[in-house]
């Protein structure tokens, strides 16, 4: 019943877009999220429009993000999470691999002042930040298994990513670091905790909001304690 339901509420949804919330997506945009305006380029994921981006950082605060902290805001897009983990944080590094997400990202940190406190940067996951270690990394990934059919398209699918950003994470996470991810019931969510328990990190739900066509899950990943 509960899917049925989804299901329905999905096709909704899609009827809805296509008729009102087009001109939305893969557009100049400025959209406010959070009660914060971001501007949104072309080929660039909307935080708002897609609702995950939104949920993460309603998720953001000083116990999530300690005063002072490294943070690293993968995936950035358009640098909403690092607007947002700027008001805490003493250091934010943003990377993406589409270059429109980071000069959008740099747009937002500019138009926020905060380019001396956020740093963004284009690459592939840890690439841009190798040998560096953080306090708190966040991601907000693609959720859908496949090739992406172009530079938008990667923020909503992949066949790897977050296997290789399991790999990678432990050795990005300073001493008592963490990192916070967002996942969807529409994608493949045993998979990324799989992937995750296989690469010694332990996931802890932080919070949960049933959109009804989808459950957006937070997730803490901290290293996994050592067995007794």
């Amino acid at each position: 019943m509960v899917q049925s339901l989804r299901l329905a509420h999905s096709r909704l949804l899609q009827v809805w877009f296509r008729l009102f919330q087009r001109h939305r997506y893969d557009r100049l945009v400025l959209e406010e999220v959070a009660g914060t305006p971001i501007l949104v380029l072309p080929q660039v994921f909307n935080p708002k429009l897609f609702r995950s981006g939104e949920f993460l950082v309603q998720c953001l605060g000083p116990k999530v993000i300690p005063p002072g902290a490294t943070v690293l805001d993968m995936g950035t897009g358009t640098g909403v999470g690092a607007v947002f983990a700027a008001r805490w944080a003493g250091r934010v590094i943003a990377v993406d691999i589409n270059p429109e997400a980071v000069r959008c990202a740099r747009i937002n940190a500019l138009l926020h002042q905060l380019e001396g406190k956020i740093e963004v940067r284009q690459g592939d996951l840890f690439a841009p930040v190798a040998g560096e270690r953080f306090d708190v990394v966040l991601f907000n990934p693609p959720y859908f298994r496949g090739e992406p059919q172009g530079a938008l398209d990667r923020a909503w699918r992949s066949n790897d990513v977050i296997e290789r950003f399991a790999a990678g994470l432990p050795a990005a996470l300073a001493p008592g670091g963490r990192a916070l991810v967002v996942l969807s019931s529409q994608g493949d969510v045993a998979g990324a905790l799989a992937a995750f328990q296989a690469h010694g990190l332990w996931a802890e739900t932080l919070a949960e909001r049933d959109l009804i066509n989808e459950v957006l899950t937070a997730y803490h990943l901290t290293p996994q304690p050592p067995s007794l």
